[in-house]
């Protein structure tokens, strides 16, 4: 008796198989996407911080040299130094709908700055041991073309504007007011030469005086720092004391007794927007509270300075 020889089955995968192959595959591809999207933010994140950290760092390195060089004087009525609320920064909000805002001292004041006459330093021009007037000021405008007005490409600018110890001589040293003096230089400070960094929004100053209670010999550290909601807060270091308006005071002290005091130091803070951060803020919806957490970072240091 013939029996049909039957033809061999082929192999493959069933419907089910394949089902749960594909299941397997857009879970594997899924999580592959999320820790590819967490490991982009992150490197994003750290980039940004890294050249924030840079503008911060040059800023108050800078700022430091100047500081910890501070020429003042006791027994007169000059000026040594002055710290306000810059009237005419003309800044913007950061957060365009209220919250954080740029908020700016102007600082100016005597340093025996060791880049003098161009950093000629021990040549012909170099008459040793001179004093300088430094100012610095900030401005949002275009950091390449030095325009105002367009906030596509504007970007908050820091400036340094050192004088020459000859000029500083002989129309900015013995006034009683040094921002006045300065008021003749104050239109060049944002020169292009004049540039220290961009997009750093916001520095305040902190000042540290030795004070003593009054009936006391007890001398303890005030923190006088200018109120930021004030336009017309002030630090005025004089040959004959210290002077402070619209600023808060910390323990208690008196404007008298700070009067009186001898400034020890300064802490410097400083807030920086990354270059995302700016483009959200300049485009059409402007940067929120949350954009803002996350595209700014913060940082202070407290600097020494001789004693007066």
């Amino acid at each position: 008796m013939r029996t049909r020889s039957s033809k061999s089955r082929k192999s493959g995968f069933t419907l089910i198989e394949l089902m749960v192959s594909m299941g397997i595959t857009a879970i594997i591809i899924t999580v592959l996407v999320t820790i590819t999207g967490v490991a982009t933010d992150t490197w994003t994140r750290s980039r940004a911080q890294l050249r924030a950290s840079r503008q911060a760092k040059v800023l108050i390195d800078t700022m430091a040299k100047d500081f910890e060089s501070l020429v003042s004087r006791h027994g007169d009525n000059y000026e040594w130094l002055y710290i306000a609320m810059d009237p005419n920064a003309d800044l913007p909000q950061v957060v365009k709908e209220g919250g954080a805002n740029s908020n700016v001292a102007a600082f100016t004041f005597f340093t025996a700055a060791t880049d003098r006459y161009n950093g000629q330093i021990g040549g012909s021009a170099d008459a040793g041991g001179d004093v300088s007037c430094v100012a610095y000021r900030m401005r949002f405008q275009d950091p390449i073309e030095g325009t105002t007005g367009d906030e596509d490409t504007s970007t908050f600018v820091f400036y340094r504007k050192l004088i020459n110890p000859d000029e500083t001589f002989d129309k900015l040293l013995g006034e009683p007011e040094l921002d006045a003096a300065y008021s003749s230089f104050e239109n060049s400070v944002s020169d292009e030469e004049n540039f220290v960094c961009e997009n750093v929004h916001q520095i305040t100053a902190t000042f540290l005086v030795e004070v003593k209670r009054s009936g006391t010999q007890q001398v303890d550290t005030a923190r006088v720092t200018l109120d930021s909601s004030s336009s017309s807060g002030e630090f005025r270091l004089k040959g004959s004391g210290i002077e402070v308006v619209n600023a808060e005071i910390s323990d208690s002290y008196t404007a008298d007794e700070v009067a009186a005091g001898r400034l020890s130091g300064v802490e410097l803070s400083v807030s920086v927007l990354s270059d995302a951060g700016m483009i959200r803020r300049n485009a059409a919806g402007g940067l929120t509270d949350k954009d803002y957490s996350r595209q700014s970072f913060h940082y202070s240091r407290v600097i020494d300075v001789p004693g007066g």
